[in-house]
């Protein structure tokens, strides 16, 4: 409870009213001067599995207790269906069957009772002293208050399943970091940034987390060379639970989290499970491990993952042609020995943290937005005029106006690196920022034409 409290509180500051929380065995009572609009959030802190509004209030007297129900719900059940739902603790005179009775006699003119299916419930509560009426409930999420069950790192990767998985353990009580292993730039961190932070603003209150984000382009480049091609998958994964059981001992993590559910991909059938399993010291929780996908992706629309995941290509697939299924333990474990044992090191030391429940929304797309390079792959987007661009352009850059890229982000394809310029860059990143959230690499060139032109020159 102490727990919940401690969540119920970070989430309330959020909203910038006032409030007071009473805390009353297994209830809290809130008075706040926000909107009753503005409370939705606790349907998303785990540990709450109902919430209702407080419409009346009277002492525990009990005649007082009948007055205060007909004042205020005897002209809701008018005509109406109705139930008396009646709950009671403390030393009292009388029971709650009492209540029910008497005040549902009271309530009984022009009306009638149903307790099965009535069309107003009357809620009302009497604790010791005091007697609370309300009607309907709100569903909470139920599960555990965040942080009770221990700390984990979550091996994010963007998609519907990670999210999905997080979130799981989020509700049975789990506080979590997340850990991301950049296998293709900065448009692919983007992307698990900011679903990394929808668990975090929307399912985390009472909590900090942090994204880790280590790049793991050196050691892509370094498997490839080394192993055999149809253990690439399983190797990458050795490698990834060993990252996170780094970062698990620095955190004093208990477990990492991941999305892998049986038979999804080829990697994640039982025998490769078990193989990859041991690269972690900690243990590893795979709360989807029966889901189909088509649950994990109904889940992801629930907990508002579901707009960006959607958008995000699959960069883990790396196995060519045809990928180990059925692999042993010593098998990938003869292909990991392959590597330098210190592979990992530096890339790990060097990781970028992020706290995401700081950093603004608007930081973080920004962030992502803006180049002052153009790779050896990119193809350059001219988006002024085509008289301005027939007056100067950079070397072969192609024309396309602004509003074509807007209306239609994915009409340049999903394949290939995009670096936009106008006059100022302003238009630019609007641009860029529109076909990074269709899924689309794409980056507005930092200080606009001027600053590219001085780039091609030199």
């Amino acid at each position: 409870m102490k727990r919940l409290v401690k969540n119920v509180k970070d989430a309330l500051q959020t909203t910038g009213a006032t409030y007071k929380i009473d805390v009353q065995w297994t209830r809290l009572f809130l008075r706040t001067a926000a909107a009753p609009e503005d409370l939705e959030f606790l349907s998303r802190i785990p540990g709450i599995s109902s919430y209702s509004s407080v419409v009346a209030r009277s002492s525990a007297d009990l005649d007082e207790v009948i007055r205060t129900g007909v004042e205020h719900f005897g002209e809701a059940v008018r005509g109406r269906s109705f139930a008396v739902r009646p709950r009671r603790s403390g030393r009292h005179s009388y029971s709650s069957g009492d209540i029910g009775r008497k005040l549902g006699s009271a309530l009984n003119i022009d009306s009638r009772v149903d307790l099965t299916n009535p069309e107003v419930e009357v809620e009302v509560e009497v604790r010791d002293e005091d007697a609370y009426f309300y009607s309907g409930k709100s569903q909470g999420l139920g599960g555990l208050p965040l942080a009770v069950e221990g700390r984990a790192v979550c091996l994010i990767s963007g998609g519907f399943d990670s999210a999905v998985a997080s979130w799981m353990m989020l509700k049975r009580g789990v506080r979590q970091d997340y850990l991301f292993c950049n296998l293709a730039g900065e448009a692919y961190e983007k992307s698990v940034a900011q679903v990394s932070k929808i668990l975090a603003d929307n399912w985390s209150y009472g909590t900090q987390p942090n994204l880790h984000v280590v790049d793991f382009s050196s050691v892509l480049d370094e498997l490839r060379a080394r192993t055999e091609p149809k253990f690439w998958q399983l190797v990458l994964k050795r490698l990834m639970y060993r990252t996170g059981d780094m970062l698990a001992q620095i955190l004093k993590a208990q477990a990492l989290i991941t999305g892998e559910a049986i038979g999804q991909v080829s990697s994640q059938t039982l025998a490769n499970l078990a193989a990859i399993d041991r690269a972690s010291r900690v243990p590893v929780f795979r709360p989807l491990i029966g889901f189909d996908k088509l649950d994990i992706v109904e889940i992801s629309r629930r907990i508002r993952t579901y707009p960006i995941s959607s958008q995000v290509k699959e960069y883990c697939a790396i196995a060519p042609g045809n990928p180990a299924t059925n692999a042993t333990t010593r098998e990938t474990e003869r292909e990991e020995a392959k590597l330098d044992p210190d592979i990992l090191m530096a890339p790990f030391e060097k990781r970028r943290i992020l706290d995401l429940r700081a950093i603004d929304d608007i930081d973080l797309a920004a962030g992502y937005l803006f180049t002052e390079d153009v790779p050896s792959n990119a193809i350059v987007i001219d988006i002024r005029s085509e008289e301005e661009w027939d007056a100067w352009h950079y070397p072969d850059s192609v024309n396309h106006p602004a509003w074509q890229l807007t209306t239609n982000p994915r009409s340049l394809g999903r394949d290939r690196t995009y670096v936009l310029y106008c006059d100022r860059g302003t238009q630019a990143a609007q641009v860029a920022e529109a076909m990074q959230r269709a899924g689309v690499e794409a980056y507005a060139f930092r200080g606009g034409t001027e600053a590219i032109r001085r780039r091609s020159r030199g």
